[in-house]
């Protein structure tokens, strides 16, 4: 994970990873032994910096049943800020740049599954909607995930492909990122 945007200003690499992971898409949220595992370390340690979260009100936490929900608090002054600099860290502001200047008819751009759910697993899931000129997506990708050193797995749907195939999308982690 290339996190040198974050790494300059914050030490801690288990907080920058959960800032990723809430700013990314600050519509998920997580509870503490789900970061736990994602994250492999100690549920003490994921429990510190979200205290240090929660207490800057960077993340807000709510309570359900047994289970304390934490997610991006968007009220946050800096919220707009922080969200683009995980874009940025994970090089999606970058992938949908490339895509919109160079690929023809695009009318929106999803970010699907892990990146969607804030996760960054090194692979991002696009879903590009519209009619794009495949050979130069090819081709742009390749150049792409050299830069920003991630896999980039994209699936191009015209518009009434994608009207067929928004029952899936609703069931599984998704992002607009970009719309006409």
């Amino acid at each position: 994970m290339n996190n040198t945007l974050f790494s300059g200003i914050i030490q801690s690499k288990l907080k920058i990873k959960l800032l990723l992971r809430f700013f990314m898409n600050p519509d998920t949220r997580a509870y503490l032994r789900q970061l736990s595992d994602e994250f492999n370390v100690s549920s003490n340690a994921v429990r510190s910096e979200l205290n240090h979260l929660s207490g800057s009100d960077l993340i807000t936490a709510e309570k359900q049943g047994r289970k304390i929900w934490y997610k991006a608090n968007q009220k946050h002054p800096l919220f707009p800020e922080l969200g683009s600099m995980a874009k940025k860290v994970l090089g999606v502001d970058q992938v949908i740049d490339s895509i919109i200047t160079r690929l023809g008819n695009l009318e929106q751009a999803y970010l699907l599954d892990d990146y969607a759910a804030g996760k960054d697993t090194g692979i991002i899931d696009l879903l590009l909607v519209g009619d794009i000129d495949n050979y130069h997506l090819h081709d742009l990708t390749q150049k792409t995930e050299r830069y920003i050193n991630r896999k980039i797995r994209h699936l191009v749907l015209t518009r009434s492909e994608f009207e067929t195939f928004e029952k899936d999308l609703a069931a599984r982690p998704h992002l607009l990122i970009w719309e006409k």
